[in-house]
């Protein structure tokens, strides 16, 4: 079956983001690309997530780092899913009620002291879905 690729909106690739359960930050460990799960929320046209003292993602988004979080779902059999891409100036959530709101919308994963909030700003938004490619009358191409 033939598949394409198709850009999504900013509307789209949000709304596919938010219903996302798990995603992939991107930022710069030691002069090198870092990536690591994390689960996200999206509340305030930001992303936020939460760690742990020592992870490796705090050094840099103490300098408002610019860092790329990427959330998809694929699946396998059919080929066919989406990926979305933001790309924006990570910050330490150090306001007390802004850290308590996030705190009470975002249950980390991993058990442990996940006292640290990071807020992601949603520079740019990109997306794609690979899809079938349908015939004139709506059936799926060959």
């Amino acid at each position: 079956m033939a598949r394409i690729t198709e850009s999504l909106s900013r509307y789209e690739a949000l709304r596919l983001l938010k219903g996302a359960k798990i995603g992939r930050l991107v930022f710069s460990h030691q002069a090198l690309p870092a990536v690591r799960p994390v689960n996200h929320v999206l509340l305030d046209d930001r992303v936020i997530i939460r760690a742990h003292t020592g992870a490796a993602l705090l050094g840099p988004v103490r300098d408002g780092a610019v860092v790329a979080y990427e959330a998809d779902e694929f699946d396998t059999e059919r080929r066919t899913g989406w990926s979305v891409v933001v790309t924006g100036e990570a910050r330490l959530v150090r306001d007390p009620d802004l850290q308590q709101r996030y705190h009470d919308a975002l249950e980390p994963w991993i058990d442990g002291d996940m006292t640290h909030t990071v807020s992601i700003s949603l520079d740019l938004v990109t997306g794609c879905r690979i899809t079938s490619r349908t015939t004139a009358d709506g059936r799926p191409e060959r």
